[in-house]
């Protein structure tokens, strides 16, 4: 995917379009995009939060899943004591 459809695929998330907001994060979690993931997810979408916790987790990102934890994610907390019972 272009930057230029990337573009035009966030400002159709930014504007509402459920299908172009799903598109993206299933593209950001593929791609790895933890910045996407964080913005979409500090915008309040649930999907991009589950998504951002499962890659932080595989990233072993603890500041993150501590940051999404505080935010009132019990799966982030969930994540990050498996992590660090380890």
């Amino acid at each position: 995917m272009t930057e230029d459809e990337l573009s035009s695929l966030r400002k159709l998330a930014d504007s509402g379009n459920t299908d172009a907001t799903d598109e993206l994060i299933q593209l950001a979690g593929e791609m790895g995009d933890v910045d996407e993931l964080r913005r979409l997810s500090d915008g309040g979408n649930r999907t991009a939060t589950d998504e951002l916790v499962q890659l932080a987790g595989e990233l072993g990102d603890l500041n993150e899943l501590r940051r999404l934890a505080a935010n009132g994610s019990s799966d982030a907390a969930d994540v990050l004591q498996e992590l660090t019972d380890e």
